[in-house]
């Protein structure tokens, strides 16, 4: 998983979506580091070609653009219900805890990655469904997510 995300890995995860052929797309992390560092990002886009795509999205004005054609009230309760979900897989409540909604964002739009591994893990995701509809997803499985 680390050539995927470019670092060795500093918690604990679960692959939560993949390629028909199991390459992983998709992981869900815990919400806390191994060394309790609190991690906002629950769904984490690692599939290579998906990642290169929505990186270009960004880098041509994607994260305003889509933020423009959402409800905000949408964009808000994602980022509420990604916090609830988020909350409740948390085991070291002595720990400070994570916070914001999808990819640790509080209101409006941060990351297309992390609203496009949202809404490929199952989720309720109006940013992630426009990120869906530009760039090419490939035939996806989903695994057991808590």
């Amino acid at each position: 998983m680390a050539l995927l995300v470019g670092r060795p890995m500093s918690g604990r995860f679960a692959v939560v979506v993949r390629r028909v052929g199991g390459e992983p797309v998709v992981i869900e992390n815990e919400p806390h580091l191994r060394d309790g560092t609190p991690m906002p990002t629950l769904l984490w886009l690692v599939d290579p070609q998906l990642t290169s795509a929505v990186s270009q999205l960004e880098s041509s004005g994607g994260v305003h653009r889509f933020e423009e054609l959402v409800d905000p009230d949408e964009l808000q309760s994602t980022h509420d219900d990604y916090a609830k979900r988020r909350a409740a897989a948390t085991q070291r409540h002595d720990l400070v805890a994570p916070s914001g909604g999808v990819g640790g964002t509080r209101t409006g739009l941060k990351c297309l990655h992390a609203h496009l591994a949202n809404y490929l893990a199952g989720y309720r995701d109006p940013v992630g469904e426009l990120v869906a509809s530009t760039v090419e997803i490939p035939e996806l499985r989903r695994e057991l997510i808590r």
